[in-house]
């Protein structure tokens, strides 16, 4: 690949424009923030490029649309927030950066360089308070470096374990000139798998009668994705995914075996203690997926583990595996399964067919659940969903309909926060959507997960992101009643809400919004949410016994208070 070659120094220039020129060289056409006079130079430099700005209503919402983005397409998304208060707003989307493993640049407003260290007026150290949620964290103090950090700060969030990196802009800096050529481009580095290490996973992988794969973490394409799953399926090799990695393998496709979240299927855990080689592509089987670190034995995993990771510092940091390879997926893929072909021994089809058996049993029907409205019919609606349809949520027991049930088709398809951050779903639906306008989108919320960034279909409305939310209302932050109700049964407190009319509040902001209070009409309306053409919201009013698929609240609560 021919890259291009650096610019030769220009007349002089402001630190702001700089910046932007350096944005531009590095093919970014969209960024997300919230104005503030932090940093009006790179607003004033923003106007004349060709970079679409896209406002928004509060910096958390800001920073979950550019993690978003940087989940679709690898790179890094972009957000700009002011100081102060501006920064802290959007630790939320930093954190799910970090946790998620997503490439993101946060680019923060400061105060000007010789005001630092008095207290000044919203001023705050950024490496001391991002330095532990970010891969880096820092200032720049000369605009002349300005080309040289940014385009370092794209290959750190990229290279590696991806993850977020936060840039602080002195204000004075910005509008400081400097005489300085703009950076080449250089392709982010990949680690390739070892040789001698895939001529090893050959041997074991040929001699498994009962192996798994495990897909997790990033640095994945939709190429990489279906070319091991056409490698599993060819080997009838199972495959599970991490906790809200499901846009990872099809849930079409026969090797599909589930997932690994909150409330995993029973079968598919005892399948990975039954397995004779585990293979986990990407990921790390943080607490979540090995169902609190007991799936697997550690350090030991008790069990022949291959772990492939393009983080080294990932490698034996929880689980020391028979054999660990430094490669992102990619180049394991590319590298690696050419080499990996076998002979399938005989056994391995009824491994792989007993595996998928599971998964139906598991997934295929949805319980009836109390009260009239039911969630099997929204799990119906968003499986007749375009396959290459958008699914979003954040965090909270209504997410479990959707893990569950749901059948993610293609690459690209899933944005959730497998740091469970509440309030996710609105804001990455509204980037999906406008990184993909021909996509359809739509973004799951509790009554309590919208309303942490519920404001941000004002940003859908005024930027024309046709969305269309729906919002599971059941009166209470769900999940926390649930724990309160086995750990506290009856000593309910701070877990009931009053919310708004949702439907009400989508037509206040220039949308459209439906309400769903009986059985069978919820269809009908999101069919219309998602033919109007405008940003939209179906409000589901959804009893508050129905606290999981299989258990109610007072179910729980009798249980409870049985073993008291």
């Amino acid at each position: 690949m021919t890259m291009p070659a650096a610019t030769a120094p220009d007349t002089a220039r402001t630190g702001a424009r700089l910046l932007v020129a350096a944005l531009e060289a590095q093919g970014v056409k969209m960024v997300f923030g919230v104005p503030g006079e932090s940093y009006l130079p790179v607003l004033d430099a923003l106007h004349d490029s060709g970079i679409r700005f896209i406002t928004c209503r509060q910096e958390g919402g800001a920073a979950i649309m550019a993690e978003a983005q940087g989940k679709l397409t690898g790179r890094p998304g972009i957000c700009f927030v002011t100081r102060g208060p501006g920064a802290t707003n959007a630790s939320a989307g930093i954190h799910i950066a970090q946790q998620d493993a997503t490439p993101m640049i946060l680019f923060v407003g400061q105060v000007a360089r010789d005001m630092r260290h008095r207290g000044a007026f919203q001023e705050v150290d950024y490496s001391a308070v991002f330095g532990s949620m970010t891969k880096w964290a820092f200032e720049i103090d000369n605009p002349a470096r300005i080309p040289e950090l940014v385009s370092r700060a794209f290959r750190v969030a990229c290279q590696g374990r991806p993850g977020p990196v936060v840039i602080a802009l002195p204000e004075d800096m910005l509008a400081e000139l400097a005489d300085v050529a703009d950076a080449a481009i250089v392709p982010t580095v990949e680690a390739f798998p070892d040789p001698a290490a895939i001529d090893d996973l050959a041997r074991r992988l040929a001699a498994a009668e009962r192996p798994l794969a495990i897909l997790g973490g990033s640095s994945w394409t939709a190429e990489t994705a279906a070319a091991f799953t056409a490698f599993a399926e060819a080997h009838q090799i199972p495959m599970a995914v991490e906790f809200r990695r499901q846009m990872l393998v099809s849930g079409m496709s026969e090797a599909y075996a589930g997932d690994l979240g909150f409330g995993a299927n029973p079968a598919l855990l005892a399948r990975v203690k039954q397995s004779d080689l585990v293979l986990l592509l990407g990921g790390t089987m943080g607490e979540v997926p090995s169902q609190g670190y007991e799936l697997l034995g550690i350090p030991n995993p008790g069990l022949p583990l291959v772990h492939v990771h393009p983080g080294p510092e990932e490698l034996g940091r929880v689980y020391q595996a028979a054999l660990s390879i430094q490669a992102s997926p990619r180049a394991f893929v590319t590298a690696g399964l050419p080499a990996l072909t076998h002979a399938v021994p005989t056994a391995r089809a009824a491994w792989r067919e007993a595996a998928r058996t599971a998964y139906h049993a598991w997934t295929d029907n949805v319980p009836a659940n109390p009260g009239p409205v039911q969630m099997a019919e929204v799990v119906a609606a968003m499986r007749a969903l375009p396959p290459d349809s958008v699914t979003c949520n954040g965090a909270g027991n209504y997410a479990i309909w959707l893990h569950r049930f749901h059948r993610y088709q293609a690459y690209g398809t899933q944005l959730a926060p497998t740091s469970g951050s509440m309030g996710y779903g609105l804001p990455a639906a509204v980037a999906a959507k406008l990184h993909q306008p021909d996509r359809t989108v739509v973004a799951l919320a509790g009554d309590g997960c919208f309303l942490m960034h519920g404001q941000e279909f004002a940003t859908a409305v005024q930027h024309g992101a046709a969305i269309v939310a729906v919002v599971i209302d059941n009166g209470m932050y769900g999940t926390i009643r649930m724990h309160q109700e086995r750990e506290f049964p009856g000593r309910v407190l701070g877990t009931q809400l009053y919310s708004p009319d949702f439907a009400a509040l989508a037509r206040a902001y220039g949308g459209v919004g439906f309400t769903v209070e009986k059985a069978g009409e919820f269809q009908a309306a999101f069919e219309a949410a998602l033919t109007s053409g405008k940003p939209a919201l179906v409000h589901v009013r959804l009893d508050p016994e129905a606290i999981t698929p299989t258990s109610t609240l007072s179910g729980i609560r009798a249980k409870a208070l049985a073993g008291a």
